[in-house]
């Protein structure tokens, strides 16, 4: 069994240099929701120190909201913002010697895309144009994913270690007690279970590809070491997404 862990970084939280031992993929904000050209070139020199796959983290334009709150977006609109960005962050990895693997969207932008088809392919037709061979991290189960596999995408599933899901396979709303999950030994809990498990998401079970772990939750590197140390310890291989 494998699987990638990866962590939502260059959001200027200040545990970037304290996660990469322990994660296999970085997602690096693109200078809309969070980040600048600073910290992107920062985060991805740490990345490339520490072995770890690099990947675009767009979002919408939404610093003020950390980019969390939903947007009415067309769908050239969203395309062509999310090209930018994947842009924007390839050209200062090729300045530093690194090649994108992937892209995740951030935030508001994902989970709306999760629902909203025409999101959905908005975001694939961006990563395509940009490069057929980016993988597109998506919410595991959702459209999003199917959306990729249907524009000829490598697609990998994702799972949230941190998050708390509601029945339906969706992510519980941030608003809610319990939607973020506090306690480390319990992150790593929840994270055996979603790889052992997967995810049901309306009356089938999805497989997870990926684990995420946001590196602003205020325990973010005792949670990537102790995720790490419990994956090992039960057999599971933690290798970057190809």
């Amino acid at each position: 069994m494998k699987i990638d862990l990866n962590c939502d970084l260059g959001e200027a939280a200040g545990n970037d240099e304290a996660l990469m031992p322990y994660i296999t993929s970085v997602n690096i904000a693109c200078g809309f929701h969070a980040g600048n050209a600073d910290v992107m070139r920062a985060t991805v020199r740490l990345a490339k120190q520490f072995g770890v796959n690099v990947g675009a983290h767009p979002g919408w334009n939404d610093r003020q909201n950390f980019g969390r709150c939903g947007m009415d977006v067309s769908a050239e609109e969203t395309e062509a913002i999310v090209l930018y960005q994947i842009g924007v962050l390839a050209g200062i990895a090729k300045a530093e010697g690194v090649a994108l693997t992937h892209v995740k969207p951030h935030g508001a932008l994902y989970n709306q895309a999760a629902k909203d088809r025409g999101l959905a392919d908005a975001i694939a037709r961006a990563i395509k144009s940009f490069s057929v061979d980016l993988i597109l991290v998506g919410l595991a189960g959702s459209g999003l994913c199917e959306a990729g596999v249907e524009a000829g995408l490598k697609v990998a599933g994702e799972g949230f270690a941190d998050r708390a899901y509601n029945p339906d396979g969706k992510l519980m709303s941030r608003n809610k007690p319990g939607a973020v999950i506090e306690s480390p030994e319990e992150v790593a809990k929840n994270a055996l279970k979603l790889v052992r498990y997967g995810i049901l998401f309306g009356e089938k079970i999805v497989r997870v590809d990926t684990l995420c772990l946001h590196g602003d939750h205020p325990r973010a590197a005792e949670n990537a070491k102790l995720l790490r140390e419990a994956l090992t310890i039960n057999g599971i291989e933690v290798a970057g997404l190809k």
